[in-house]
């Protein structure tokens, strides 16, 4: 079954020539389904690309997926043209006050790693997103920045800086090959990393209720499930394209900004050569085993759920 897309999100047409079924409200609306309503706050700068990347993933599963994009309520951002933000995204205060609920919600990450959270500007209203989940939610899951804020909302595990950027693609391990999560996965993978922070596997240890299912012996614990929260939390970026890392390299080599070259993401780690996808296939297991979850456990009245 394909995602319901609007038929004038960018996305719309970057998935349809990619082979992947999406549709418009008048064919969704003569199925006699209920898709799975699920939403995405969108923490990024550049809206449209991340958009297309999650609706990508969630897109390629059996089910029919509504998807529903949200924006902080007094964030303006600067990245994206103001009509398309005013034509696609609710503010989460919108969505608070309607008592809309979903049986999915991801948190992506966001630019803004150097700052304590408490810093952020929208970050007392981003913990009211977190504590919403709770009673308006199945299950979430926070990627990234947003995995990091939403482990330390809830179990206070500190996120460290890092002496250089983890920057490339690394292999991790399956620690959990039981796991529903990861359902068909090799014994290691590959995952694209972009981030100047770290969680530390010893402290997500000491939190009562946390399962570390992937990790890396270079960049440490991935994916952390947390089920009394009922959430996932990945600090590294599996819904990457082939392109994201040459993308960020290249802008931070223009701007004059010391970075180091993305490893083991160039063939030879040489810039000048295309980069290889070796993640793509784990990335779709993982994300349509979440969906494939969400699926078993929400109640058929989306009212139910929280109750």
């Amino acid at each position: 079954m394909p995602i319901k897309l609007p038929s004038t999100l960018p996305a719309f047409d970057v998935l349809t020539r990619e082979g992947v079924m999406v549709m418009g409200e008048g064919r969704a609306a003569r199925q006699d389904i209920r898709p799975l309503r699920i939403g995405l706050l969108n923490l990024m700068p550049k809206k449209i690309q991340t958009e297309t990347q999650f609706a990508r993933l969630i897109g390629a599963t059996p089910l029919q997926i509504e998807l529903s994009l949200i924006r902080m309520s007094g964030h303006e951002t600067k990245n994206t043209a103001a009509e398309h933000m005013e034509e696609f995204y609710r503010p989460f205060s919108d969505v608070r006050a309607t008592g809309e609920k979903f049986d999915g919600l991801i948190v992506t990450g966001a630019p803004i790693e150097h700052l304590p959270f408490d810093q952020v500007t929208y970050w007392d209203e981003l913990k009211d997103v977190f504590n919403w989940t709770q009673t308006h939610v199945q299950s979430t899951f926070g990627v990234c920045w947003g995995g990091m804020a939403m482990i330390n909302h809830f179990h206070g595990v500190q996120k460290h800086m890092l002496d250089h950027k983890a920057f490339g693609c690394f292999r991790h391990q399956n620690l959990a090959p039981a796991s529903p999560y990861l359902r068909g996965f090799s014994d290691d993978c590959v995952i694209p990393v972009s981030r100047w922070t770290e969680m530390r596997q010893s402290e997500i240890d000491a939190a009562p209720g946390l399962r570390t299912l992937l990790g890396s012996a270079e960049v440490g614990p991935c994916l952390v499930e947390d089920p009394g929260h009922r959430a996932l939390y990945i600090f590294n970026h599996f819904e990457y394209d082939s392109g994201t890392l040459k993308e960020e390299y290249d802008r931070d080599v223009e701007n004059g900004t010391s970075i180091n070259v993305p490893q083991n993401y160039y063939p030879g780690d040489d810039p000048s050569k295309n980069p290889m996808n070796r993640w793509r296939s784990h990335a779709h297991l993982l994300y349509g085993n979440w969906i494939n979850e969400i699926y078993q456990s929400t109640p058929f009245e989306i009212a139910q759920i929280g109750t």
